[in-house]
């Protein structure tokens, strides 16, 4: 395929991705990053146990450590708020622990896989950090964690 079908995949994907988020959601810290969706508020406070082990970190641990953590293996425990599937070969799902600040988009951790949990679920997410990472179109991430095995 040429340049000009990757792109056009590209902007496709990225706004399947998108789709059903407002225009507040772009720019918008509480999307896990600087840019992309937005994961939903939540209405009870979430409280989840720190993962056990090497390289275990909380959500707001994977923020205030990113530049140390960056292309490094991270394991992260938390409750997933929502899940975007298949999108540029891949399933987007956030991650919150409880920890980190709303306000400063530090409570949510966005982790792209190949496996499928369902919103609600805790699950352990082992993949590589990632600080500012840039799929163009203007998604932004502060912090991500791709290529990760997502369990129960």
């Amino acid at each position: 395929m040429n340049r000009f079908g990757n792109w056009v995949i590209l902007c496709v994907s990225i706004g399947a991705l998108a789709a059903g988020s407002d225009a507040r959601a772009f720019g918008n810290a509480a999307s896990g990053g600087s840019e992309g969706t937005k994961a939903p508020a939540t209405s009870q406070p979430i409280k989840v146990e720190k993962a056990k082990g090497a390289n275990a970190y909380t959500v707001s641990e994977t923020y205030d450590m990113a530049a140390k953590l960056d292309k490094k293996t991270v394991v992260v425990r938390g409750k997933v708020v929502k899940v975007s599937k298949a999108i540029m070969g891949r399933n987007w799902v956030h991650l919150r622990d409880g920890s980190g600040d709303p306000a400063k988009g530090t409570n949510n951790l966005v982790v792209t896989t190949k496996d499928v949990p369902k919103v609600g679920d805790v699950v352990t997410a082992k993949g590589i950090l990632h600080k500012d990472k840039d799929f163009g179109s203007g998604y932004m991430y502060k912090v991500i964690v791709e290529e990760a095995a997502v369990k129960p």
